[in-house]
């Protein structure tokens, strides 16, 4: 007989489906069981689509079998309207006997009230299975939810000897130091992710345009920082492709069409970002750079893990890489002439 861990595990391969496209709701996997054979199974619609459980109990042909069954699930079913009717109303009114629960939604208006409406109507419930893989597999969610703020990814490329880029530029576009695989993979992670944040030097040195364009799916919303508007039409990161976000010390008296313009005080840049994410409902955040906006992150200790691409290329000079401190390094992969680590921040883990 297979155990409770086997189907937690079937559930949460299901949850990793959904999550770009879920976002800002969490990604989800749902599995029903009868009598050792899973009969159906779901994960999250993209945002503002049907739940797992919905997905999983609609998969079941023969709805009598409910009836006798256990879902497993990876967060707790939620017990309020928002775009969906409440999940745990459908496993009550499907009369499913049994659920199994990796971890509790922190999200306030659930935290525990869709397994008391499960428990209330007579079902068999139990918690916790797997629960650290269950909650690993939305930290975003739960970052956003219980922290306050968004899941935070550094992210730079550096040169064999530590640098990001030569102190002077010819052209008006990005000197690139990793290879092909390693942007098409940043494209992918861009992909994963709500936002993306640039200061005003990468803006100017490198016209960004922030796309997703070297991999399928959604653009970000894109964050710039300008603070005395030395950005024009002229630059990509202001054109259509995505919901812009401006952060600039004075709101501009000719503002740019369909940007959004927000005010912050730049003595401490990381709190207003945090801020300006909670506000925008943006769970997650990647920093692109360059150094000076990446080390005020790290140095405020705002990050929660960081992927760095190191080249064979030797500049000899120009602009230095951010300095990591306090950081875990978690693993290397070599990416044809890359090497790409990850670190993660034992302060915010």
């Amino acid at each position: 007989m297979r155990t409770n861990e086997h189907f937690m595990q079937r559930a949460l391969f299901l949850a990793k489906k959904g999550l770009a496209a879920a976002m800002p709701n969490p990604s989800v996997g749902a599995v029903i069981v009868h009598k050792d054979t899973i009969i159906g199974e779901g994960f999250t619609s993209a945002f503002g689509g049907a739940h797992a459980e919905v997905n999983a109990i609609n998969a079941v042909k023969n709805k009598d079998l409910l009836k006798q069954s256990t879902l497993f699930v990876t967060l707790e079913p939620c017990s309020h309207f928002g775009k969906t009717p409440p999940c745990a109303d459908l496993i009550v009114n499907m009369q499913i006997p049994n659920v199994v629960i990796g971890c509790v939604d922190p999200f306030a208006k659930v935290a525990g009230k869709g397994i008391e409406k499960l428990k209330n109507a007579g079902v068999n419930v139990l918690v916790g299975i797997l629960e650290n893989e269950c909650i690993k597999s939305n930290q975003r969610f739960f970052t956003f939810n219980q922290k306050k703020q968004p899941y935070i990814i550094l992210k730079w490329a550096e040169s064999a000897d530590g640098f990001t880029a030569p102190k002077n530029q010819n052209e008006q576009k990005p000197v690139w130091i990793s290879n092909n695989y390693a942007r098409q993979l940043t494209h992918k992670w861009r992909s994963e992710e709500m936002a993306i944040l640039v200061g005003t030097q990468t803006v100017l040195k490198d016209n960004p345009s922030l796309t997703t364009r070297d991999f399928f799916g959604k653009n970000l919303v894109r964050i710039y920082i300008d603070t005395n508007h030395k950005i024009n039409t002229a630059f990509a990161i202001t054109n259509f492709d995505g919901k812009t976000i401006c952060l600039c010390a004075e709101l501009p008296l000719k503002p740019i069409d369909k940007i959004i313009y927000k005010k912050i005080d730049f003595k401490n840049l990381p709190v207003e970002v945090v801020r300006i994410c909670m506000e925008e409902n943006l769970q997650s955040l990647i920093i692109e750079g360059g150094t000076n906006t990446l080390q005020q992150f790290i140095n405020a200790n705002y990050w929660n893990e960081a992927r760095v691409f190191k080249s064979e290329i030797q500049l000899k000079t120009g602009i230095k890489a951010a300095l990591l401190n306090n950081a875990t390094q978690i693993s290397t992969q070599k990416i044809k002439n890359n090497i790409l680590t990850y670190f993660k921040n034992p302060k915010n883990d």
